[in-house]
C-alpha cells in the first residue's frame, strides 16, 4: 500500500464499518477517499490506487493513560501483581525518581509509541499529590507544545479522594489544572464522606470551568458504589461540564437491579464511561494460587443499551498497574472485542476508540471533508481477518501522507532504570 507523496489522489474500493456511514449492521461498506493537500477532497484525482478491499479506519483517541508512570516496570515491578502492590510501588518510585528529566523522556517514549501506532489524541491522567503536580503539570504543558500537529494532548488530575479539599493542596492542583487547560478529577472509594468530596470536585471544577474525570470503583467489591454516589452529586448540584468516569468494574459483581438503578442515574446525568480492559483484566480477582474469576470489565453492553458514551482506552502501560501494552489503540480494540464480548454484538463499537472519545472529549473531529487526511490502512478485509492480527504491517496517513511507523527500541530507556 504504496502512497503517493504528493499531488490529488483517490483511494478506491476500501471498506469501513458500516456505522461510519450512518449505516446499519456490524459489517462494512465500500468507501472510496480522495486526498488534496493532506485534506480528505471531494472531486478528480490525478491518480487512484485500488485498495482491494482493505479496511480503512479513522486515526485513534486514546482518553486515558498514564504517560508520567508509563514505562517504569524494570526498576519498579509490581512485587505481586496485585492491585495494593501497584499503589505501593509506583507511591515509591515517584518519590525517588520522578524529576522533570525522567517524566519527561517517558512521556516521550509513550506518545511516539501512539503515533506509530496511528493515535491522533491523548488524555493522560497525572499523579498531582504534591510536590509532583508542581513538576509535571508544567513540564506536561511544555510535551503538549513539542507535539502540537502530530498528538493532541489533554491532562487530567489524579488525586486520591482522601486528599479532596476545597482549600489547601487540592485548591492549589486544581488552579494548576485551570491553568493549564486541563481537566480535574480524583480516585473515588468507599469512605464516610464519599458524597462531600465528590461534590467538592464538583464545586471547584465549576468555579474554574473545567470538565471532570473520575477513577470509579476499581474493586471487584460489589459494596464500592461510587458510581451512583458522583452520578446523584451531578444530578443534585446541576454541574453541566463534562463528566467522564473509568473503571467501574464493581458493577459487574453487584445485584442486577442495583447496578441497573446505578446506571439509569448515570446516562440521566449524562456521564460517559471509559473502559480499561487490560489493565482491570490484569489487576482484578489475582489472588496467590488460584485461577481468576471474574474479568473486571464493568456493564459496557448496558451501558450502551442506555445511549451511555463508552470508550476504551489503553489505561497503564509498563508499570505496576499492568507489565504490558505499547499505546496501541489496535490492540485495545482486539482485547476489548474478546474480553468483552463486543462481537455479535451492536455494529458501533469501532467508534469507541476514535469518535466517541473525540466528541466526549472535545478533541478535534476527524474523517470529514476537508479536515486532515488521518486514516489508517489494514491489510484486512473483514473483522475476523481484523482481529486474527496484530495488524503490524497497518499504514498510518497524517495529512494524506503515510508515516515512520518505527517504534523506539526499549533500550532508549535503560539509563533510568540502571542501579533502580
Amino acid at each position: 500500500m504504496t502512497l503517493p507523496e504528493a499531488g490529488r489522489f483517490r483511494l478506491k474500493n476500501l471498506r469501513t464499518p458500516a456505522c461510519y456511514l450512518g449505516q446499519p449492521g456490524t459489517g462494512f461498506a465500500p468507501l472510496s477517499l480522495t486526498v488534496a493537500d493532506g485534506r480528505l477532497a471531494d472531486g478528480p484525482a490525478d491518480a487512484t490506487l485500488d485498495m482491494k478491499g482493505a479496511i480503512v479506519l479513522p486515526c485513534g483517541v486514546d482518553m486515558h493513560t498514564h504517560l508520567d508512570k508509563g514505562h517504569i516496570w524494570p526498576r519498579a515491578a509490581n512485587p505481586d501483581g496485585s492491585f495494593m502492590g501497584a499503589l505501593t510501588t509506583v507511591a515509591g518510585d515517584r518519590a525517588a525518581n520522578w524529576s522533570a528529566d525522567d517524566v519527561r523522556r517517558r512521556m516521550e517514549f509513550s506518545l511516539k509509541c501512539a503515533f506509530a501506532h496511528g493515535t491522533r489524541a491523548v488524555r493522560t491522567h497525572l499523579d498531582s499529590i504534591a510536590p509532583q503536580d508542581d513538576i509535571s503539570w508544567p513540564l506536561f504543558d511544555e510535551v503538549r507544545a513539542d507535539w502540537r500537529g502530530r498528538i493532541e494532548l489533554q491532562a487530567a488530575a489524579l488525586v486520591a479522594a482522601d486528599n479532596v479539599t476545597e482549600d489547601g493542596a487540592y485548591a492549589h492542583t486544581a488552579d494548576l489544572v485551570k491553568r493549564f487547560d486541563g481537566v480535574l478529577g480524583a480516585v473515588t472509594y468507599p469512605i464516610p464522606d464519599i458524597a462531600r468530596r465528590v461534590e467538592t470536585v464538583l464545586k471547584l471544577a465549576s468555579a474554574r470551568g473545567l470538565p471532570v474525570d473520575f477513577h470509579v470503583d476499581e474493586t471487584l467489591d460489589p459494596t464500592s458504589a461510587t458510581l451512583r454516589v458522583i452520578a446523584e452529586t451531578v444530578l443534585k448540584t446541576g454541574f453541566d461540564a463534562p463528566v467522564v468516569v473509568g473503571h467501574c468494574c464493581s458493577l459487574s459483581t453487584q445485584d442486577p437491579a442495583e447496578a441497573d438503578h446505578t446506571l439509569d442515574l448515570v446516562a440521566e446525568a449524562g456521564i460517559a464511561v471509559v473502559s480499561l480492559p487490560m489493565c482491570n483484566l490484569y489487576l482484578q480477582d489475582r489472588q496467590p494460587g488460584r485461577t481468576p474469576r471474574y474479568r473486571g470489565i464493568t456493564l459496557v453492553h448496558e451501558m450502551a443499551a442506555r445511549g451511555i458514551p463508552v470508550s476504551f482506552a489503553s489505561d497503564n502501560t509498563r508499570d505496576p498497574f499492568y507489565a504490558y501494552g505499547d499505546m496501541d489503540l489496535v490492540e485495545v480494540l482486539r482485547e476489548a472485542t474478546r474480553i468483552g464480548h463486543l462481537d455479535h454484538s451492536r455494529g458501533d463499537w469501532a467508534f469507541s476508540v476514535n469518535r466517541t472519545p473525540a466528541d466526549v472529549c472535545g478533541f478535534a473531529p476527524c474523517g470529514k471533508l476537508g479536515e486532515p487526511a488521518d486514516f489508517i490502512l489494514f491489510n484486512a478485509r473483514s473483522w475476523t481477518e481484523f482481529f486474527a492480527r496484530p495488524q503490524s504491517d497497518r499504514v498510518v496517513v497524517r495529512g494524506g501522507r503515510a508515516i515512520d511507523r518505527t517504534l523506539p527500541a526499549h533500550a532508549e530507556l535503560d539509563d533510568l532504570m540502571e542501579g533502580k
